[in-house]
C-alpha cells in the first residue's frame, strides 16, 4: 500500500474533505448561527476519523481473523447511530431542516471516488468489479446528482416523485457496491469469484471510505427520502 501514487490518496482526501464539508454545512443551515450543534456535530465527525485513522495506521483492522469482523463492526455501530436519529422526535425534527439541495449536491463525490477505486484497481489493491469496468455503476448517481439538484430538489424545478426515484435508485446502486466490497474483503473473499481481495479499505487513508465517505453519503439519502415522503416542501438551501 505504501508504494501507490501519491495522486490517489490526495484525490481520495479531497473526497473526504469535500464530504465532511457538504455534511458540515448542511448542519449549520439547519441549526443557525447561534447554535451549538455545529461545534459539537464538527467536533464528533472529527475526533472520529482521527480516531479512526490512528486504529487503522496501527493495525487494528488488518487482523482479518478477529471475530466479529473488526471493520464491519464499526460500520455496522455508524449504521445504528444514523438509523437511530430518525428514532429521537428531537433529532429527527432537526433533520427536518437541513437543506435538501446540499444532501443532493454531496453525492457528486461519487465520481472522484469511483476514479480512486478505479486507481486502486489498477495498482492491484481492488477487485475489478468493485469499479465502474465491472459491476460498479455508482458513478451514474455522482454523474446525475447534479441535475438532481437542479431540476428534482431546486429553486426552479421541483418534482418529489422523480426526486424520491432517483434517490431510491442511488441508494441501490451505494447499495449493490457496499455488499460487493463486503462479499470481496478478506473476510469472505473467493477467489472463485472475486480475482482480487479488497484490502485497500484496511489501510489509511482508504479505511475513510467505508467509515465516513460511504456512511455520508447513505446519511444523505436517508435524509432526503425522509423529507421527500414525510414532508410538504423539503428544506432548501
Amino acid at each position: 500500500m505504501n508504494d501507490l501514487p501519491i495522486y490517489i490518496s490526495l484525490t481520495f482526501f479531497a473526497c473526504v474533505l469535500t464530504s465532511f464539508g457538504f455534511i458540515y454545512y448542511a448542519i449549520l443551515t439547519a441549526a443557525g448561527p447561534k447554535s451549538n450543534i455545529p461545534l459539537f456535530a464538527i467536533t464528533f465527525m472529527a475526533v472520529w476519523i482521527f480516531v479512526t485513522s490512528l486504529m487503522t495506521i496501527n493495525g487494528f483492522f488488518q487482523d482479518y481473523e478477529a471475530m466479529p469482523p473488526r471493520l464491519i463492526m464499526m460500520v455496522l455501530i455508524l449504521v445504528i447511530f444514523i438509523i437511530s436519529l430518525f428514532l429521537i422526535p428531537a433529532t429527527r425534527n432537526f433533520l427536518n431542516q437541513m437543506p435538501i439541495t446540499t444532501l443532493t449536491y454531496i453525492h457528486i463525490i461519487r465520481v472522484p471516488v469511483e476514479i480512486v477505486l478505479w486507481w486502486l484497481f489498477i495498482n492491484g489493491v481492488v477487485a475489478e468489479s468493485m469499479t465502474f469496468e465491472g459491476v460498479n455503476f455508482d458513478i451514474l448517481s455522482g454523474i446525475s446528482a447534479p441535475f438532481a439538484g437542479l431540476f428534482l430538489v431546486g429553486l426552479k424545478s421541483k418534482s418529489n416523485i422523480a426526486a424520491i426515484i432517483w434517490n431510491l435508485l442511488a441508494l441501490g446502486l451505494l447499495v449493490n457496491i457496499v455488499a460487493r466490497a463486503i462479499l470481496a474483503t478478506p473476510y469472505f473473499y473467493d477467489p472463485a469469484v472475486y480475482e482480487q481481495p479488497n484490502i485497500a479499505v484496511f489501510y489509511f487513508p482508504y479505511v475513510l471510505l467505508p467509515l465516513f465517505v460511504v456512511p455520508a453519503v447513505l446519511f444523505s439519502h436517508l435524509v432526503s427520502l425522509y423529507q421527500l415522503i414525510f414532508l410538504k416542501e423539503p428544506e432548501e438551501d
